[in-house]
């Protein structure tokens, strides 16, 4: 149950009561209506804007109808006290059975406990990683990867029907390159001395593995050919032999795509004309001059007709090329193709993760994916900056294998995949990420993700303990709801965590509405913490630990209390795709 949704059902309700009763006009529009936590938790448990936002279409002071919904609200049996604070926000305190009751919510609902309809099956395609197939995935891939996929899971508890997919840049220039590269390697995999890489093509000594593969493949069938021969046969090799990698990479991860889309097959099928020929039927395509970019000398810029899309009319800063000098497509031709066939597939709702430094193409692809789409399906982009690989504060040495970068992999096998997708999402995606490998393996508090993972396993740590201790109670958790008197539960820590994990619910539907995954890991930090903080009490004051020689009904309370925090941790973690342990070892 989410009780603060809950309530703005039931607050919506008595306003269409004070209507018929014409206290209130009748037809006021509540959408803007929000029941939240109140910014200081001392002025109770939720607030409602519902007389701020509609004093003024009642044509009424804001306290004034405040004060009429105060009215209502104090005949509630859930509800403690009620009052008005500033200009007419409504303030309410809930009695603690209300708390006490999300408890057995908890147990009753197990992981899915915040599964929510708000999507209601809507579907949604989100694409992440897309790396060009040129080498293997980097660090900074890793982040796109994760916070792509959780984002995904986040999406689907929220009740969307969700579609990871993956866009294989496999056309273009950077994949001749790649083509070009593999041949050199190649070439030295069959006894040739290639000397220095040449500039313009990809050094990494991965490459030689590809072109061992291939002798090992050909032979030396290709030696003697035109480029025209065995350019498509390299390149082609190389595309198939990385993306191997790369999807063995993201396995590691824990991603799984459940579609891979190809450039080069959408750009051969024509869709690249079609969704053209589209918007030149809409009158959005035309042949211009553009102003020289930003920066360039006079003499740098040649001015020449183009095929050029009406970007500015859907808020872009300048209309956008279509095609190149040489009468070919330009990427971004090819991106709204790719962006209208989503579309064509079912997806109105598009969200794509991208690198910082492709943030300048952000407005020219929602401006194209608007137009191509008559405005019925929407784009947002996610920007993931940077991410800084550090031992000990100190920059991370390069990977021999990859020449420039270190290798996602390289991460993966250093900390565990559970540690990299946890880490990725200790921060906003816009802002840079340092990732020190000693501090997110230490073992304290300023390491989150071993303060959630200590959290739950000190919760199963008590629950094995109690069944070895009271092997007659059923620890099962419809046993424990069932069973459980919750109302001996009145420490102030035991009911601050009633609340946080009431919260959850709520923290699923914003989160994934303002499609933000990291707000799901600040949420496990505070409930950490909450529940870290009932621990050392515990510890000080004998009373307040979980279990009591000679009061079974407490003690049951209390691992009905403890088995829902890691219920919910566990259910929080699922999202970020990561384990919960059972146990912690030094």
């Amino acid at each position: 149950m989410n009780i603060f949704k809950a309530f703005e059902t039931d607050i919506r309700k008595l306003l269409e009561e004070l209507a018929a009763e014409g206290a209130i006009p009748a037809g006021l529009d509540s959408s803007r209506l929000t029941v939240e936590p109140p910014r200081e938790a001392s002025h109770g448990d939720l607030s409602t804007n519902a007389a701020m936002i509609l004093a003024k279409p009642a044509k009424m002071a804001p306290r004034a109808l405040a004060e009429l919904l105060v009215a209502k609200l104090k005949g509630r049996a859930d509800v403690a006290s009620v009052e008005i604070a500033g200009p007419g926000f409504v303030n309410l305190r809930l009695t603690p059975d209300v708390w006490r009751d999300r408890i057995r919510d908890v147990l009753n609902a197990g992981t899915a406990y915040g599964d929510s309809d708000l999507g209601g099956k809507t579907p949604v395609n989100v694409e992440y990683v897309s790396a060009n197939p040129t080498g293997p995935l980097h660090a900074a891939h890793g982040r796109g990867a994760v916070f792509g996929d959780a984002l995904a899971s986040l999406l689907e508890k929220a009740g969307y029907a969700v579609s990871r997919e993956y866009y294989i840049n496999d056309a273009g220039a950077q994949v001749d390159v790649l083509g070009r590269s593999t041949f050199i390697r190649y070439r030295e995999a069959l006894g040739e001395e290639v000397g220095e890489i040449p500039a313009g093509l990809y050094p990494g000594e991965y490459l030689k593995e590809v072109g061992q593969a291939l002798a090992e493949r050909d032979g030396n069938r290709w030696i003697d050919t035109d480029e025209s021969e065995w350019l498509p046969a390299c390149r082609d090799f190389a595309i198939s032999m990385i993306m191997g990698w790369i999807k063995g990479d993201l396995g590691v991860l824990g991603v799984t795509m459940d579609v891979y889309s190809s450039e080069r097959a959408l750009v051969t099928a024509g869709a690249v004309d079609k969704a053209l020929t589209a918007l030149e039927e809409r009158g959005l395509i035309y042949t211009g001059v553009l102003e020289p970019p930003k920066g360039k000398k006079p003499d740098d810029w040649e001015p020449r007709p183009q095929t050029l899309f009406k970007s500015t009319d859907f808020g872009d800063d300048v209309d956008r090329p279509l095609k190149k000098s040489d009468g070919s497509f330009t990427y971004f031709s090819n991106d709204i193709a790719y962006h209208f066939d989503k579309y064509k597939r079912g997806f109105g709702s598009l969200i794509d993760v991208w690198g910082a430094d492709h943030g300048g193409y952000v407005k020219r692809m929602q401006s194209a994916t608007t137009a191509v789409t008559e405005g019925k399906a929407s784009l947002d982009v996610k920007l993931c900056q940077l991410v800084h690989l550090m031992q000990n504060g100190q920059p991370v040495k390069m990977s021999k294998r990859a020449g420039t970068f270190v290798t996602l992999r390289d991460v993966i096998d250093q900390v565990g995949k559970d540690v990299v997708r946890f880490i990725m999402l200790t921060r906003r995606n816009d802002q840079t990420l340092d990732f020190d490998f000693a501090k997110v393996t230490e073992q304290s508090k300023d390491n989150p993700v071993f303060y959630v993972q200590y959290a739950h396993a000190r919760c199963r740590s008590v629950l094995r303990h109690a069944a070895t201790a009271l092997p007659q109670l059923d620890q099962t958790p419809a046993a424990l709801a069932a069973s459980a008197n919750l109302a001996r539960l009145d420490a102030e820590e035991e009911m601050a965590l009633a609340k946080r994990m009431a919260t959850w619910p709520r923290v699923v539907e914003a989160a994934a509405e303002a499609h933000e995954p990291h707000r799901i890991a600040f949420f496990l930090y505070d409930l950490a913490s909450d529940f870290h903080a009932l621990w050392n009490r515990g510890r000080d004051d004998a009373s307040l630990r979980f279990l009591i020689e000679g009061d079974a009904e407490l003690t049951t309370a209390r691992l009905a209390l403890i088995a829902a925090v890691a219920t919910v941790i566990a259910s929080g973690l699922k999202v970020m795709g990561v384990e919960p342990v059972e146990e912690l070892r030094s």
